[in-house]
C-alpha cells in the first residue's frame, strides 16, 4: 500500500478518534501514538474507571487543560469541539462527534453494541476486540454495508497483517497453501550454555542441551523431538485461534486442525513444514489456517507474533533467482514462504483508520462464518458452574478452545458467548460445550451471530 495519496490530502479533514477500553495494553499503544499522527485527533476515551483515563493521557502528554470527564449528553453538549473528553458509559461516545471508533475492551457484549450503535450512524469501527469478530464479524460488516460506513480490523493486530499479506499474495495470483502466525512467545535456546528461555515472561530458563540433537530440521521426526522436548510448555491459546478464526471469515481458508498444529520450528523451515504430507509437510490439507512456535536461538532476531503465507513456487527459473536473494523456500524448491516478522499493537493502528475514515478501506463484505471457536471440557464439569473469560490470553477455565469448520460445529457454542453463561447439565471431558447446554437467549450478540450464520 502507497500512503501518499493520504499524506498529500490537502481537505483540511482529519479523523477525530474515540476509543473504547482505552487505558490498558492495546489502548494505550494507540494512544500513545496518535498525537504523532498528523490528520488525526483524539476526541474521547472511555473507561469505567475515569480516573485512569485522565491518569494515563497526563502521562503520555496530552494538554491536561483540554482533557473534560463528561458524565451525559448535556456535558457533552457544552464542550469545545476541540476538547479531549473522557466518559465512563460507552454510548456517549457516539454522542460527541467522532468518525472512527476503536473497540478494545475484548468484552463481547458491550464491543458488538457500541460497534452496531456507531455503525447504524455512519461511524467507522475499526474493531480490536477479536473476541467480538469471531462472534459477530459477518454481521456487523453487512450493517456496515447497509450503512455506508467502513468495518474493520486493525493493523497492529495479527488479523488484519494476515489480511493483508494475504491479499497482496492474491493480488498477484499467487496459489497460497497456507496462511498463519505464529504464537505470542518465544523458545529461545543458548547454544553455548544448552538453556532454553520461553519468553512469556517467567524469565525462568531450564537446562536443555539434547535440544542441540533436533536444531536441524531433518522432517516431521524433527518437529516430534521438539514437541517431547517441550511438552511442558505446549497448550492452545484462545488468543491464537480467535485470531485465525477472524482470518478464516474472511478469507474462506480453513483450520488446519480442530486444535491448530503448533509445530515448534524456526522461521528458516515454515516452508518446508506448513506444506501437504506427500511433499514432507503437516497439512493434510491445502487452503488451511494454523499457527507455530518460533524458535530461535540467543541473540537471533524474533518473528515478533507475525505473520506468514506459504505459497507454490510455480517457475523454477523465477525462483531460482529469487532464492539467490535469500527468500525461504522449501528444499525441494516447490514452497516459499513470505512473512512480516512484526505486529505493532496501537503503533499500526492509524494506518487503519485513516485508510479507512478517508479512503473507505477496511470493510470485508465477503466476511461469512466459515469457522467457529468452539469450548471443549478439559475436566467433567457441573452443572450449574458459571463460565468466565478471564487471563491474559481471555481464556475460559476448564474449557480448550477448538477451532471447527462450520459444517464440523455442529451445535457447538461460540467460545466468547460462553463467558457468564451458567452451565444447564453436566459437561463431560472431551465434549464441546453445545447451544443445548447453555441460555443464551438474553444475549444480543447471540442473535447478531445467527444472523451472521444466513449470510
Amino acid at each position: 500500500m502507497d500512503y501518499t495519496n493520504l499524506m498529500n490530502d490537502k481537505s483540511g479533514k482529519k479523523s477525530k478518534v474515540g476509543i473504547i477500553g482505552a487505558t490498558r495494553g492495546y489502548g494505550y499503544t494507540l494512544l500513545a501514538q496518535i498525537p504523532k499522527v498528523e490528520r488525526m485527533e483524539l476526541r474521547v476515551i472511555c473507561s469505567r474507571h475515569p480516573e485512569e483515563c485522565l491518569a494515563v493521557l497526563k502521562e503520555i502528554g496530552y494538554n491536561e487543560e483540554k482533557i473534560v470527564y463528561c458524565e451525559n449528553r448535556e456535558a457533552i453538549a457544552k464542550t469545545d469541539d476541540r476538547a479531549i473528553l473522557i466518559v465512563s458509559d460507552y454510548r456517549l461516545v457516539m454522542e460527541c462527534g467522532i468518525t472512527a471508533l476503536v473497540e478494545c475492551t475484548g468484552n463481547t457484549a458491550v464491543s458488538s453494541d457500541a460497534a452496531l450503535m456507531a455503525l447504524k450512524r455512519g461511524i467507522n469501527v475499526y474493531m480490536v476486540s477479536k473476541e467480538t469478530d469471531s462472534v459477530c464479524g459477518a454481521f456487523l460488516n453487512r450493517t456496515a454495508a447497509e450503512n455506508g460506513a467502513v468495518y474493520a480490523l486493525v493493523n497492529g493486530d495479527q488479523p488484519r497483517n494476515l489480511l493483508d499479506l494475504y491479499s497482496w499474495g492474491k493480488i498477484l495470483g499467487l496459489e497460497i497453501v497456507a496462511a498463519g502466525k505464529s504464537s505470542e512467545y518465544d523458545f529461545v535456546w543458548d547454544r553455548e550454555t544448552g538453556r532454553l528461555t520461553y519468553t512469556d515472561g517467567s524469565k525462568e530458563e531450564k537446562e536443555m542441551p539434547e535440544m542441540l540433537e533436533c536444531w536441524q530440521y531433518e522432517g516431521r521426526e524433527t518437529l516430534e523431538r521438539r514437541a517431547g522436548l517441550l511438552k511442558d510448555y505446549a497448550e492452545v491459546i484462545s488468543a491464537d485461534l480467535c485470531e485465525m478464526n477472524l482470518v478464516s471469515n474472511v478469507t474462506g481458508l480453513v483450520p488446519a486442525s480442530p486444535f491448530l498444529s503448533y509445530p515448534v520450528a524456526k522461521t528458516s523451515e515454515l516452508a518446508d513444514i506448513f506444506i501437504p504430507e506427500e511433499d514432507g509437510g503437516i497439512l493434510k490439507e491445502t487452503g488451511v489456517v494454523d499457527v507455530f512456535y518460533n524458535l530461535r536461538e540467543k541473540g537471533e532476531a524474533s518473528f515478533c507474533g507475525g505473520e506468514f503465507i506459504i505459497i507454490k513456487c510455480e517457475n523454477e527459473k523465477m525462483w531460482d533467482i529469487l532464492k539467490s536473494k535469500g527468500h525461504v523456500m522449501s528444499r525441494s524448491g516447490k514452497y516459499a514462504c513470505i512473512y512480516y516478522p512484526y505486529h505493532y499493537m496501537g503503533l499500526e493502528t492509524p494506518v487503519s483508520i485513516l485508510l479507512g475514515d478517508f479512503m473507505g478501506i477496511g470493510t470485508h463484505p465477503e466476511c461469512r462464518q466459515v469457522s467457529i471457536l468452539a469450548g471443549v471440557a478439559q475436566r467433567d464439569i457441573s452443572k450449574g458452574t458459571v463460565l468466565t473469560v478471564s487471563g491474559h490470553h481471555h481464556s475460559i477455565d476448564g474449557l480448550v478452545p477448538e477451532l471447527l469448520k462450520r459444517e464440523y460445529a455442529d451445535k457447538a457454542a461460540p467460545f466468547y458467548l460462553l463467558n457468564g453463561a451458567e452451565l444447564l447439565r453436566d459437561v463431560k471431558k472431551g465434549e464441546a460445550v453445545t447451544l443445548e447446554d447453555v441460555d443464551l437467549s438474553g444475549l444480543a450478540a447471540y442473535e447478531y451471530y445467527k444472523q451472521g450464520l444466513e449470510l
